[in-house]
């Protein structure tokens, strides 16, 4: 059964491999040695540091069959140089808050990468996917808790 495409930036595909050689190679070592001294300790029916342990190991090894399940379902988005016309998965904008009369710069990602504090929003939240297939200087709006709130694309980048 396949699952759900991951799309993801070659830099996000990048640092998920990072991360997983990472969990593999120093946290399950980290873990290992956390294991063995906490069972040094004796007693384990009693032993907080041995279950806080297996805790984490079970933690780090969830994270790594998610990190493979997602790497066996990625699909590397570029951005596509001769369409800079149109937003896409990918594109980076510049966009004004006409209310607040602010600008913003975000990167179109996939929502495993998404990271607004950074840039990066999803194509799934709601200014992700009101901006895909506009053009410079329309003016996109987007549901929000508190209302409508109106965009001005000032550039695709």
């Amino acid at each position: 059964m396949a699952g759900k495409k991951v799309l993801l930036t070659a830099e996000g595909l990048k640092n998920l491999e990072d991360e997983l050689q990472d969990l593999k190679i120093n946290r399950r070592k980290e873990i290992a040695e956390k294991i063995k001294e906490a069972r040094s300790q004796g007693d384990l029916s009693e032993n907080a540091e041995y279950d806080a342990a297996k805790e984490e190991q079970a933690a780090v090894e969830a994270r790594i069959v998610n990190i493979e399940k997602m790497l066996r379902n990625v699909e590397v988005i570029t951005e596509n140089e001769n369409n800079k016309n149109k937003i896409s998965l990918g594109s980076k904008i510049k966009l004004l808050d006409i209310e607040l009369n602010e600008e913003f710069i975000y990167t179109i990602v996939g929502s495993t990468e998404s990271d607004p504090q950074n840039g990066k929003i999803s194509n799934e939240s709601p200014l992700g996917h009101a901006l895909i297939g506009h053009c410079a200087k329309d003016i996109v709006n987007v549901n929000s808790p508190s209302g409508i709130i109106k965009y001005e694309i000032l550039e695709i980048m």
